[in-house]
């Protein structure tokens, strides 16, 4: 009987809600340990992963940044002196432009460093990965570890949407970015279900429900840190405007 081939280890930096996610894509094909500021070991054991310290997680072969965006600079600061030479570090933030200038900044040349957004979570990905899309741009100059790891998420069912930062940023302002505005709008608003509501009022309820699920500091740097992100609520205030003076009309 030939040997079984032993797994490659892939650490996880940051284990909130995303991180489980994270370590169940990964698990079947490799040994996943996770590290946070907190105490996460049984959620890590729940999905297949282990809990580790700080110098263990920061030296595996694959490192993938998964804290809140608020976050990211320290922890790339502080994991940029342990990194080993030919690590893959992949960061996961929701927007795109701040992590791979931060991980060009202070990444040497010897560390491959992969921008991805992973655009699914908890719960949309309850029944697996098949067709989920994932964007991926290579930060560093694109080398085989870029196309390995596309050719691995492809194989788990997850559709993969190569563009670059700023094309992500740009087109996320304009998709998840004003998702995320709206339905903090529509609940500052205090929408709330009535007898007579239409399936359309529904589905504005869902999408507050969707989207204030996470914690508001989650929306802050979602919106903050997406340089287009004003861009997009002015253009949301102005419509708003116009909408309005039709309907003041009356005609």
């Amino acid at each position: 009987m030939a040997a079984q081939k032993e797994q490659t280890t892939v650490g996880i930096i940051g284990f909130g809600r995303f991180g489980p996610v994270l370590a169940q894509l990964l698990a079947p094909t490799h040994k996943v340990v996770v590290h946070d500021i907190i105490d996460v070991s049984q959620r890590a054991e729940a999905v297949g992963a282990q809990a580790v310290d700080w110098d263990t997680v920061s030296t595996a072969p694959t490192i993938f940044l998964a804290v809140p965006i608020r976050y990211f600079k320290e922890t790339v600061a502080r994991l940029v002196s342990k990194v080993l030479p030919g690590t893959t570090v992949f960061d996961v933030c929701s927007v795109k432009v701040y992590p791979a200038t931060v991980m060009k900044e202070y990444f040497p040349p010897e560390v491959i460093t992969i921008a991805s957004h992973p655009l699914f979570g908890p719960d949309s990905s309850l029944r697996g990965y098949q067709d989920l899309p994932i964007m991926m741009h290579p930060v560093s100059p694109r080398s085989e570890h870029f196309d390995n790891w596309a050719g691995y998420f492809r194989e788990q069912g997850l559709r993969v949407l190569e563009m670059t930062p700023e094309e992500h940023d740009r087109l996320a302002a304009r998709s998840q970015g004003i998702t995320h505005f709206i339905g903090r709008v529509l609940k500052e608003f205090g929408i709330e279900s009535t007898p007579i509501d239409t399936e359309g009022c529904r589905d504005l309820q869902l999408v507050v429900e969707q989207t204030c699920h996470d914690s508001y500091e989650l929306f802050h740097d979602l919106e903050n840190y997406n340089p287009y992100t004003t861009e997009m609520v002015d253009a949301v205030l102005k419509a708003v405007q116009q909408v309005k003076q039709s309907i003041q009309r009356r005609e």
